[in-house]
């Protein structure tokens, strides 16, 4: 009979056991389900996130216009920008393993309204980027002024949705209110020095976008090469790019980075810096660059752009015109720093000329001169200049509706 018991006992605790690790394991899930996700990048101006959290499935997962959108089904930013952001939202959509794991799934709905339909234009310095997200069971709605605010809200919800260890996507209850802090949030990249193919600069807007940048500063040609393909003047390139074939940026490639940039919300800022940094330009254009002398001979080499001859000023607005045409932003950057006076304090021409203007020995007056004459070209041209400070360091005439960096 006690043998009986002791069996007995020994029998109930083995079958209780699973049932206080079953309970163990179940506490355990519950725990690490409660958890709120903080990643979104940069942080939102206000950002509420609980521990409900919703499954997502990508075979029930859905964008749309709301009702009263000014923006509907073909604007060619936010349909777009659906497209990308499914495949960011769902990386591994496509695999046999993730298809057969999500055969049903709740419907779950993000819903976009605008207020603004902006669809064929370009992102500007006044574009507003102010949204509002708030995810709830089933649906979010994300509400902004513009296009490009819903953009920048569609990457904060990407950020939002994460995988469990069993590859399950969720997100959590979220509300957020959400405008950058700085209006200007750029990158700018040196394509003279070192040449980017276009690929990789598609690359580096798309990881602008992902941290909400928004201007692409492209410091397209300098000293070492001039790879920007001109229409107007052939040369430049073909004579001036570290390769003519290889290692140039055609109209089309200038083309397609403005609308991969523009589809993120992202404007582009030429740089075509002078008087400085210009010997790749010579190779191309004839009697643009500045003789050096040496004991009062010409030295054979050559200094910053000549601000003396009427043909440069010739030459320098046919080139605007052309990029003004090409890069639709109303900003364009004419550098102006590092500006060497050396050779043309050799040149007894440039000399001649200062003397003429009234200038004396003062160079900084000399490029005072140049610089507000290019500037008065794009200024015709409904472009607004930008500068490198060295130019107001100079103590030069620049109108308070030039900007300098």
């Amino acid at each position: 009979m006690a043998d009986m018991e002791v069996m007995d006992m020994v029998t109930s605790r083995r079958y209780t056991r699973p049932n206080f690790n079953l309970l163990l394991l179940t506490i355990l899930q519950l725990g690490l389900n409660l958890h709120t996700v903080e990643g979104v990048w940069p942080l939102p101006q206000t950002f509420t996130s609980s521990t409900e959290r919703y499954p997502l499935s990508p075979q029930a997962f859905y964008f749309g216009y709301g009702s009263q959108s000014a923006a509907q089904q073909g604007c060619s930013v936010l349909d777009a920008a659906f497209k990308r952001y499914f495949s960011l939202i769902f990386p591994d959509y496509l695999s046999a393993s993730y298809v057969l794991q999500f055969n049903e799934g709740k419907p779950f709905t993000l819903e976009i309204c605008v207020e603004r339909d902006d669809c064929d234009s370009y992102p500007n310095e006044d574009s507003s980027e102010r949204y509002n997200l708030s995810v709830s069971a089933g649906q979010a709605s994300l509400n902004a002024e513009t296009v490009w605010g819903a953009v920048r809200g569609l990457e904060t919800f990407s950020q939002l949705v994460y995988q469990d260890d069993f590859g399950s996507y969720f997100v959590n209850k979220t509300e957020i209110e959400d405008f950058p802090r700085f209006q200007f949030r750029g990158i700018l990249l040196d394509t003279s020095r070192h040449y980017l193919p276009v690929q990789a600069i598609l690359k580096t807007l798309d990881a602008m976008a992902y941290s909400k940048f928004n201007v692409f500063h492209w410091h397209i040609v300098d000293d070492p090469s001039f790879p920007y393909q001109s229409r107007t003047f052939p040369d430049l390139s073909s004579k001036g790019a570290f390769h003519p074939m290889t290692h140039i940026y055609t109209q089309s490639d200038v083309k397609r980075v403005i609308s991969h940039a523009r589809l993120r919300g992202i404007r582009v800022l030429p740089e075509f810096d002078s008087p400085g940094h210009t010997k790749s330009w010579g190779k191309g254009q004839s009697d643009l660059l500045t003789p050096c002398y040496k004991a009062g001979t010409p030295s054979g080499t050559f200094g910053p752009v000549n601000p003396t001859l009427p043909s440069t000023y010739k030459f320098m607005a046919s080139l605007f015109q052309e990029v003004s045409s090409v890069f639709p932003d109303s900003y364009i950057h004419l550098g102006g720093d590092e500006v060497d006076f050396t050779c043309w304090r050799s040149n007894p021409d440039v000399r001649a000329f200062m003397q003429k203007m009234g200038f004396g020995g003062d160079f900084t007056k000399l490029e005072a001169f140049y610089m507000e004459s290019i500037m008065n070209i794009t200024s015709a041209l409904n472009k607004t200049s930008i500068v490198w400070q060295d130019v107001f360091d100079y103590h030069e005439r620049v109108l308070m509706s030039r900007r300098s960096w």
